[in-house]
C-alpha cells in the first residue's frame, strides 16, 4: 500500500473503515498496515504513540471478523488501559514494560466487537495532569498546532484519532480527561455517566466513583457504537438525531465562579444560537449547587489518587522522588495535609450532587457550558515540574467545567462548534442526568449535522500530508 492511499483511508471514521473490510473491498490486514503507515509518516511530529504493537494488531486482523460495525478498526489504547501481551506504564517511570496477562470486562468487549489494537497512547503520568508531557516521554503536541498541548490525560489519543493515525481510540475520563483533549483536538468526547460500562480496570473507590471511559472518535456516529458495546445491557446504539425540542440552560461562569477567556464565552454563545435555530428552547440558568465546594472537593480527591500512587512505589520500597513525578509527590503532600474533615467534606459533594443535579434536570433536559475555560495551552505551561501551588491553579482554572460530571457520575459530551482566530478548536460542552447518554447522543447528530466539523482537520494530519 502507498502511504497516499493510507492517508486517504486515515480521512474515514471507523465505520467506513470496517465497512470496506466486511464488504471484502479491504482486508483488516490492509485496514491495520495502512494505519501503520499514518504512524509512521505522522507521529514523529505529534508523538501521540508511546507503544507499538504492530505484530499483535497483524496477529489479530489476519483472524476472521465478528459481526460489528466497528470490526476491523485499527484503535490505540490508553496507556493505562490493561490488554495481554501490552505493558500498561501509565505514563510513569515507575512501572516497567512487563506485558499484562488479562485484562477486564471492557477490553473483553472491544476485542468481541472486533477491534483491532495497535498500541497505547500516550498520557501525563498516571493521567494526573490535563496535558500530556510525562518526563518518560513522549511529549505529546496537539495536531493543530504543535507549539500547543493536545490537553489531557487522553492526549495521546485525542492527537492520534485528530490526526488521523487512527479512527478510534480509548480515553478515560476522571476530572475532564476525555472532554479535555476531544475539546483541545476538535473532536466529540463522550464521558459516560457512573456505571453505564462494564468494568474497566481493578477496583479502586475514588476511581470508580470518578472515572468513566469511552472510546475518542472524530465522528459522533463512531462514539455512539463505542459507547454501546460497552453498556451492561447491551442496548443498541442511538443512530440518528431526535425530533424532541430541548430545554436547555446555559452558564458560561466555571464552577469556582470565574469567567472564561473571550473566545470561549463567543463559542458558548455561537453555540446557544445554533441550538436556537434548531428549534430549541435555551436559557440561561445554573443549577442549585455550591460550585466552589464542588471545585474544592475534586482537588481533595485528586490529591488522594496522587497519594495513592506515592504509597504505592513506597510499599516497593522505593523513593518516591526517585521514580515519579515532582507533580505527583506534590499530590502525596497535599494529601498528607488534608484532614478527615477535608474527605467527609468531598464525599459529600458526591452524596448531593446527584440529588441537586436531579432536580435541575427536573426542569431543564441539557446543561451547556464551555468545555474549558481557554484555547489549548502552549506546551510547558503545565509541565509537571512546574511549582505545585501554580499547577493546582493552572490545572483546575483551565478545567473549570468538566469535573462536575465526575462528582455527580453523570453524563457530557463536548462538540467541536467553535474555533478561535488563532485556528484552534473549542469545544462546547453538554451535559444531561443520569442515564440520559442517548439523549446526548441524538442531540450530538443534529449539531454535527448542522455545523459539521467532518472536513476540517488539522495541517498535521492525513489531510495535510506527511
Amino acid at each position: 500500500m502507498k502511504l497516499s492511499d493510507a492517508l486517504a483511508l486515515g480521512r474515514l471514521d471507523a465505520h467506513d473503515q470496517s465497512a470496506l473490510a466486511r464488504r471484502g473491498e479491504l482486508s483488516a490486514t490492509e485496514l491495520v498496515e495502512a494505519a501503520i503507515l499514518r504512524i509512521e509518516a505522522l507521529d514523529p511530529d505529534i508523538a501521540a504513540v508511546s507503544w507499538r504493537a504492530y505484530d499483535l494488531a497483524r496477529a489479530r486482523a489476519a483472524g476472521p471478523l465478528p459481526d460489528h460495525p466497528l470490526a476491523g478498526a485499527p484503535y490505540l489504547l490508553k496507556d493505562s488501559l490493561d490488554y495481554p501481551g501490552l505493558p500498561s506504564r501509565g505514563g510513569s517511570a515507575s512501572r516497567d514494560e512487563q506485558p499484562k496477562a488479562a485484562a477486564f470486562a471492557y477490553v473483553e468487549r472491544l476485542d468481541a466487537a472486533g477491534l483491532i489494537p495497535l498500541g497505547k497512547s500516550a498520557m501525563p503520568e498516571f493521567g494526573l495532569l490535563p496535558v500530556t508531557e510525562p518526563k518518560i516521554g513522549p511529549v505529546t503536541r496537539n495536531p493543530w498546532n504543535l507549539a500547543r498541548s493536545p490537553g489531557g490525560s487522553s492526549g495521546g489519543a485525542g492527537a492520534a484519532v485528530a490526526a488521523g493515525l487512527v479512527p478510534l481510540a480509548h480515553g478515560s475520563d476522571g476530572a475532564g480527561s476525555i472532554r479535555i483533549p476531544s475539546s483541545a483536538c476538535g473532536l466529540p468526547g463522550l464521558k459516560p455517566g457512573r456505571g453505564t460500562t462494564v468494568r474497566v480496570r481493578a477496583r479502586h473507590v475514588v476511581e470508580d466513583l470518578l472515572v468513566g471511559d469511552a472510546l475518542m472518535a472524530r465522528s459522533v456516529r463512531d462514539v455512539a457504537a463505542g459507547f454501546a458495546l460497552a453498556r451492561p445491557d447491551r442496548a443498541p446504539p442511538v443512530t440518528a438525531a431526535s425530533p424532541r425540542r430541548l430545554r436547555i440552560a446555559y452558564a458560561a461562569r466555571t464552577l469556582a465562579g470565574a469567567e472564561p477567556h473571550p473566545s470561549l464565552k463567543a463559542a458558548l454563545e455561537q453555540a446557544v444560537a445554533l441550538c436556537r435555530g434548531l428549534g430549541h428552547e435555551v436559557v440561561e440558568a445554573w443549577p442549585d449547587i455550591d460550585g466552589p465546594a464542588a471545585d474544592r472537593a475534586e482537588r481533595v480527591l485528586w490529591s488522594h489518587i496522587g497519594a495513592d500512587c506515592v504509597d504505592a512505589v513506597r510499599a516497593s520500597g522505593r523513593d518516591p522522588a526517585a521514580c515519579l513525578e515532582p507533580w505527583t509527590c506534590a499530590l502525596g503532600d497535599i494529601a498528607a495535609g488534608l484532614t478527615g474533615a477535608d474527605l467527609e467534606a468531598a464525599l459529600g459533594q458526591l452524596a448531593v450532587l446527584p440529588r441537586q443535579l436531579a432536580a435541575f434536570y427536573g426542569r431543564f433536559d441539557v446543561l451547556l457550558t464551555p468545555t474549558l475555560s481557554a484555547p489549548p495551552p502552549p506546551i510547558g505551561e503545565m509541565a509537571p515540574d512546574q511549582p505545585a501551588d501554580l499547577l493546582m491553579e493552572r490545572m483546575f482554572g483551565w478545567c473549570g467545567y468538566t469535573p462536575l460530571q465526575n462528582l455527580s457520575g453523570t453524563p457530557a459530551i463536548t462538540l467541536p462548534l467553535a474555533w478561535d482566530a488563532d485556528g484552534l478548536p473549542l469545544g462546547v460542552m453538554f451535559a444531561a442526568d443520569r442515564g440520559q447518554e442517548d439523549r446526548l447522543l441524538a442531540l450530538a447528530f443534529e449539531l454535527e449535522a448542522a455545523a459539521p466539523w467532518r472536513d476540517r482537520w488539522p495541517a498535521a494530519s492525513v489531510a495535510g500530508g506527511a
